[in-house]
């Protein structure tokens, strides 16, 4: 059965039966050097897909490797916004992403058409926009940032030069905190970094008295008021490494755990609790990658991401800057 595009935007991914005798790594690391294609995936993918992706990383090295990659077939096993991002940033190549419909709860908070008329209040501050957004958004941006250089992306502007931040209102307040200048925020949350429950962190570090409770700045202040360690993904990664604790409370998605885990395996990791009746916290969208999906993904080089190019254009500038000031930062 083949599908056109078209078809695949309403279906959001390949509906095709794989062979459940089908060995999916062989033939997925086989399809990597037959189209000469990469994966990159986020930290938040199944632990499958990690352990099968030639990159693996946070919003920012993502960027980063998409930006300096020489194959022809990008397959991003992240969100929708990431794989956008990576086709502003290599035009030329063939980018893939194994569901549509892996959106972000985030990016869809902050619709551009709204944000357009809010910047328009403002007509004499710059934007700062958390990558997690859309690729239109990135059109309405000055620089982007990610939650590793967000401290800095903010500081690379004069004090008096005002600076609306979007779409994260936690992450806004928490640069707010970090760095003194009085943002103003766009109304956006995470629905994962939303959710965690205050109560059920207390009464797990009660029962694990000698866990470190770990937060990305996506959080509620509530919980980073908490936290030991707030940072990026890949920040919250490198500091279990480096900790001399041997527990640790993770709060943000818990896909993180799965390299945690690889990179200090005589440690020990508990997903914070949601307030919810689920035993983690994951990210329903990142999960509608699977390994069935990113195989068929590789093997019919759909669904591809189709950019306009006024989109690419005006937008991939704010991605440029972002990485610019990160490469001077030592990022």
């Amino acid at each position: 059965m083949s599908y056109t595009q078209t078809q695949l935007d309403k279906l959001g991914h390949l509906d095709i039966e794989v062979d459940p005798t089908l060995d999916l790594v062989a033939e997925i690391t086989r399809l990597k050097k037959e189209k000469n294609a990469i994966i990159l995936a986020h930290y938040y993918q199944e632990s499958e897909i990690q352990d099968i992706a030639d990159y693996i990383g946070d919003s920012l090295g993502l960027s980063q490797m998409a930006a300096s990659t020489d194959a022809d077939i990008i397959v991003f096993a992240g969100v929708h916004f990431m794989a956008e991002t990576a086709k502003m940033l290599s035009p030329e190549k063939k980018v893939l992403l194994p569901d549509l419909k892996a959106g972000c709860s985030l990016a869809d908070s902050c619709p551009p058409h709204l944000f357009r008329k809010f910047k328009e209040r403002y007509p004499n501050h710059k934007v700062v926009s958390y990558i997690n957004c859309t690729a239109e958004l990135k059109t309405l941006t000055d620089v982007c940032c990610t939650s590793t250089n967000a401290v800095n992306i903010i500081e690379s502007f004069p004090e008096d030069q005002g600076i609306i931040f979007a779409p994260d209102r936690n992450l806004g307040a928490y640069l707010i905190k970090k760095t003194g200048r009085d943002l103003v925020l766009w109304n956006g949350t995470c629905m994962v970094h939303e959710i965690f429950s205050n109560e059920k962190i207390t009464k797990l570090q009660i029962r694990h008295p000698e866990a470190v409770l770990i937060a990305h700045p996506e959080c509620e202040q509530h919980i980073l008021d908490k936290a030991v360690y707030i940072g990026s993904t890949s920040g919250l990664l490198k500091f279990t490494k480096e900790s001399e604790a041997t527990e640790f409370i993770v709060a943000t998605e818990a896909g993180i755990i799965h390299q945690m885990e690889l990179a200090s395996p005589e440690k020990t990791f508990f997903p914070a609790p949601p307030n919810n009746t689920c035993a983690c916290n994951d990210c329903p969208h990142m999960k509608r990658n699977t390994m069935e999906k990113l195989y068929l993904c590789m093997k019919h080089e759909l669904p591809e991401i189709i950019l306009p190019e006024w989109v690419i254009e005006e937008g991939v500038a704010s991605i440029d800057r972002m990485l610019e000031i990160s490469a001077k930062a030592g990022l």
